[in-house]
């Protein structure tokens, strides 16, 4: 029951997703429910969070309410088999797309670190492509925006740019097969079918080059199942393609979703922009900041990786609310100036979290509330 002594709070909860458990939208409303059960008359404010990866469409469409979702069908997944594929349209007119909707790693039947492609996300950029102007449309064409995160592939693009009509050949003249495995085997570049859907805007949470040591293949490929072997591989099939397409490799982002930003910015001419603090402006959250008593805010993993680009890290960075709560599935590395909550040791185990996220959710946002609310009481506040 609330006291009424405390005075009613401004608080907001913009998680990002709790990958491979919760989404970002049920994650915030379960801390929501829980934090009601403390403190029922606070002004809450759910805002879900993304930082270009997995759950970018659903913060915007959240916090849009003129966004429309456009449906394109089937498109080819990271393993060959058939995904939905769709985008959202903003109420501004720009399109955004996702490539962890239709290339992500949880869309594998199994790892395969040499044959994942990206086809399916040059698909539904193609559909992005050919939508219908509206009439007398004039003036300049909207940037469609490309969330990249949680990619299968480490293709560097290659597949999205086959989906858009480039070639990749092979010494004799053969396309290559999809995947980053057979790179190493390019030849030569066809470029003189390719369909450029329009001025695009990559948002991403990675800095790191093409290649080398702190390369697409050397850090992300291991999640993608990659081990030594493969990634000498991935890393002989990207240095070819830099080779052949002439950009610079190791300008900061372009290994970003296995590669997929260098050929968005080395061949579609694409622009790299921090998704964290763009989406943080898109959705409304950096605003609704300033004047919050608190933020609440969470991801799967909380470690020292954390600060460096994504959503939650720069959420905590902004001015504004005194008290600033990190609510994680695992938290590996203590945020600092802030509350923190493990679901892992509230529910007693990795597994128990894994198995019903929201309730555990619910149970750190009712903790958070009470224990604010006992310093709010000892303090007057």
């Amino acid at each position: 029951m609330q006291s009424s002594r405390v005075i009613k709070k401004n608080i907001v909860i913009a998680p990002d997703s709790f990958k491979g458990s919760i989404d970002a939208l049920s994650a915030a409303t379960a801390i929501e429910s829980g934090w009601r059960r403390i403190r029922a008359a606070d002004e809450i404010h759910v805002l879900p969070m993304a930082d270009g990866g997995e759950g970018t469409l659903d913060a915007l469409a959240c916090s849009d309410a003129h966004a429309r979702w456009q449906e394109v069908g089937a498109v080819r997944g990271p393993d060959g088999r058939p995904v939905t594929g769709r985008w959202l349209l903003l109420g501004n007119g720009s399109p955004v797309v996702e490539l962890a909707q239709v290339s992500g790693l949880p869309l594998m039947g199994e790892p395969d670190p040499l044959g994942a492609s990206t086809h399916g996300l040059g698909e539904v950029l193609r559909a992005v492509g050919e939508r219908p102007r509206p009439p007398g449309a004039s003036g300049r064409e909207p940037e469609i925006l490309v969330g990249l995160g949680g990619s299968a592939s480490t293709d560097g693009g290659t597949g999205l740019l086959t989906a858009l009509g480039a070639g990749f050949l092979d010494a004799s003249g053969r396309p290559l097969p999809p995947g980053g495995g057979a790179l190493r085997h390019l030849a030569r570049i066809d470029l003189s079918e390719l369909t450029r859907p329009g001025p695009l805007v990559v948002l991403s949470d990675v800095a790191a080059p093409l290649l080398g040591p702190s390369g697409a293949a050397h850090v992300f490929g291991p999640q993608k199942g990659a081990d030594a072997s493969a990634i000498s591989i991935l890393e002989q099939g990207l240095a070819r393609l830099a080779d052949l397409v002439g950009v610079d490799p190791d300008q900061p982002g372009m290994g970003a979703a296995g590669g997929t930003a260098y050929a968005l910015v080395a061949v579609l001419g694409a622009r790299l922009e921090p998704g964290a603090p763009f989406l943080a402006r898109a959705t409304g959250v950096a605003d609704s900041i300033r004047n919050a008593d608190v933020l609440i805010t969470g991801e799967g993993r909380f470690d020292a990786s954390s600060g460096t680009g994504k959503a939650v890290g720069h959420l905590l960075g902004l001015p504004g609310p005194r008290h600033r709560i990190v609510i994680a599935g695992g938290i590996e590395t203590a945020p600092e100036d802030c509350r923190a909550y493990s679901l892992c040791e509230l529910a007693g185990s990795t597994d128990r979290a894994m198995t019903d996220p929201a309730h555990w959710l619910a149970e750190s946002g009712g903790r958070a509330a009470a224990d604010l609310t006992a310093e709010w009481e000892r303090r007057g506040q």
